[in-house]
């Protein structure tokens, strides 16, 4: 006998159709698995075996063929266990499903244990939102996926604990019950963040973060040890604009497939990526042999804080350029090409030089020209062009550092931010902040006045400014406006994002 069921392979952050076909037949008892499948998938033999017998029923003893349909496509994954298993109680005829539930088969997802349990898979979420596209009207999945699921809109998620239980719905024996997600206030979604009052003085820094927020540029800041770098970009995350609903499913996708378990698929909050500086450059754009989502892409919509930035491989550093650009990574590998999102800000911190005190008031520097010249190499001059704001952290004075009062609070801040960043979305569109706009909508909603256009000339001229960094100070200039509620762009904002480039430090 011949059962046939949906499921889906995934590819990147997709999914694609697949049938899984069961057929028993004459012959020695055997079991032959074709259709393209990886070892994860060929091994379902001995956990589908096992997880029948020890659930009370028979396997049979049969000529088996498993083919996973189309033939031509890679799959991958231990979540093919259950229709699997499911389509050789139907051919078999162990179980016979009920009429309405066979007319709505639910799409089946899931890995067996040897004792019947359905164990959690990794990639639920992308193969969910492919149900939900396809038509489905509910979707099978082991309790540990329920939650990550349910983030899908518009189909009944139905959490199982073992093979039996799903055998059971679908003979209509037993129903599984539908998941309900819990309604969360924004409160129950914020994640806890430093506050950015702890940082006393900086307030040039500060500002740069708060611009940097608003309008989703990049950052580089430089400073002796210890001026506090790593203090500020820790406190960036507080003050960003929540995310909306489809970048939080966005987000929750790409860790899906890369199986991160440090974030909730329910939080609004952007990531916030700190790679070491030992970090490959795999690690970093993604990749592998089986392409995964690397640091950029699990920080698509947040931050990406490269610490020492220095101290990263140069490789490493130079397949950033091309993500920074377009807003994503494209992986080529023999047999395929895939494609990660990955727009972010990218946050860096480095030392002026070696021992890391060049141009410290205080403590000398022990660096001769030639070693802060090499260390100064190993960032490429194209990857700095494309930081908007570059500043320098000065140390704070000890008089200072004791007697001065807390600063703003991150919650004070975040509510400009928030406010200029609607201002944004309303204007271009959602999702759409200052740092990813078009040259043409630049040219349209970043209009400068006589003396703004002056001004950006004389700067251009002294300090020999790329095209590139042209548009990156619009953009930075547009952002001060925006936190200023205002609509057009005045010298004064010109004058600002100027300040932000340090080409004379950089």
């Amino acid at each position: 006998m011949l059962s046939r069921l949906p499921s889906a392979a995934l590819r990147g952050l997709d999914a694609e159709p697949v049938d899984v076909e069961v057929d028993l037949s004459r012959g020695l008892p055997c079991w032959s698995m074709v259709g393209l499948a990886d070892a994860s998938v060929r091994e379902a033999k001995e956990r589908v075996r096992s997880a029948l017998l020890n659930s009370n029923f028979d396997f049979p003893l049969a000529h088996i063929t498993v083919n996973l349909s189309p033939a031509d496509q890679r799959k991958e994954g231990s979540y093919f266990d259950l229709p699997v298993a499911m389509g050789l109680l139907l051919a078999s005829g162990q179980i016979v499903p009920d009429q309405d539930r066979q007319a709505a088969m639910p799409m089946l997802l899931g890995e067996l244990a040897l004792d019947g349990r359905l164990n959690p898979v990794t990639g639920i979420l992308p193969l969910v939102l492919f149900a939900q596209q396809q038509g489905f009207t509910s979707v099978v999945v082991p309790q540990e996926n329920a939650k990550e699921a349910a983030l899908v809109e518009g189909l009944d998620i139905l959490p199982a604990a073992s093979l039996l239980s799903v055998a059971q719905h679908i003979t209509a024996y037993a129903s599984l019950t539908p998941y309900v997600l819990e309604t969360l206030d924004d409160a129950d979604l914020m994640e806890k963040h430093l506050d950015l009052a702890d940082v006393r003085g900086q307030e040039q820094a500060k500002r740069a973060l708060e611009i940097a927020a608003a309008g989703g540029h990049n950052v580089l800041m430089s400073g002796s040890p210890g001026v506090g770098k790593s203090m500020l970009a820790a406190r960036l995350p507080g003050i960003l604009p929540p995310l909306t609903m489809s970048q939080r499913l966005e987000v929750a996708r790409i860790y899906s497939i890369a199986n991160n378990q440090t974030r909730s698929p329910l939080s609004n909050q952007p990531p916030f990526r700190s790679p070491h500086h030992t970090s490959s450059d795999v690690a970093l754009i993604g990749g592998g042999s089986r392409p995964k989502p690397g640091e950029i892409s699990l920080a698509h919509t947040g931050v990406l804080f490269l610490d020492e930035l220095p101290e990263f491989k140069r490789p490493a550093l130079e397949v950033l350029r091309q993500p920074l650009e377009t807003g994503e990574v494209h992986i080529a590998r023999a047999t395929e090409t895939l494609t990660f999102p990955a727009r972010f800000s990218l946050i860096a911190a480095f030392n002026p030089c070696p021992c890391g005190f060049l141009g410290h008031p205080i403590k000398a520097c022990r660096c001769s020209d030639m070693q802060v010249r090499r260390y100064r190499e190993r960032m490429s001059g194209p990857l700095l062009d494309r930081f908007d704001l570059r500043i320098h952290v000065p140390p704070v004075e000890q008089e200072k550092l004791t007697q001065l009062p807390a600063g703003e609070s991150s919650k004070d801040v975040a509510e400009r931010v928030l406010a200029a960043r609607t201002i944004q979305y309303q204007r271009q569109g959602e999702g759409v902040s200052n740092a990813i706009l078009s040259v043409r909508m630049l040219e349209r909603l970043c209009k400068l006045d006589a003396e703004g256009q002056k001004l950006l000339n004389m700067a251009m001229t002294r300090f020999a400014l790329s095209a590139r960094a042209y548009h990156r100070i619009l953009k930075v200039a547009r952002t001060i406006a925006d936190l200023a509620a205002e609509t057009s762009i005045s010298s004064a904002h010109i004058a600002e994002a100027l300040q932000y480039r340090g080409d004379d430090e950089f």
